[in-house]
């Protein structure tokens, strides 16, 4: 390398260098401050930790009310001696079978999503360690670039809140009483 190529290379490195930490703070500060208060890293592992629990609510449900119609048709069999009738009731119990088999489907949902949260917490440490490194007080002074603004249906679709977050059933209801 010639001398004045070497010498511009020695000026403009540290400069893309400069530029290129100037971005990562900005970004580390825009994870730990969005513009968005709904699109907080941190609050993903809740949302999915949620979903697993809203899955797993709703399949015991389920398996519960396949279970207490077995029984049902288990004693309406001890009572029809007509065959066919006999046989349609096994029918609806082989599909109970069916019901609880594509149940199953929440425990590797729960494993996959669990694998996900794994990650994300991973992510979240690693971000708050570099937080830590800068200080949160430099961080939070690093100009934030402002979000791409959602759409009116964007707004509305946020999907269900956290408990403890967001407007209760009860509170719907008396809007309408």
């Amino acid at each position: 390398m010639e001398q004045s190529a070497e010498s511009d290379f020695l000026k403009k490195e540290p400069l893309g260098l400069f530029k290129y930490l100037k971005r990562v703070r900005q970004e580390i500060a825009a994870i730990n401050r969005p513009a968005d208060e709904n699109m907080h890293f941190d609050s993903m592992s809740d949302q999915l930790d949620a979903i697993v629990k809203a899955t797993e609510e709703a399949t015991d449900t389920i398996m519960g009310c396949v279970e207490k119609n077995d029984d049902i048709i288990v004693e309406l069999k001890k009572s029809i001696t007509d065959p066919d009738q006999v046989n349609q009731f096994d029918q609806i119990s082989a599909h109970s079978a069916e019901v609880f088999e594509a149940c199953s489907f929440q425990d590797i949902t729960g494993q996959r999503i669990t694998k996900v949260v794994n990650s994300v917490t991973y992510v979240e440490d690693r971000v708050n360690a570099l937080i830590n490194v800068r200080g949160k007080e430099e961080i939070e002074r690093i100009e934030v670039q402002p979000e791409i603004e959602m759409t009116e249906e964007e707004k509305l679709l946020r999907g269900p809140a956290l408990d403890g977050e967001g407007i209760t059933q009860d509170e719907i209801d008396k809007l309408f009483d």
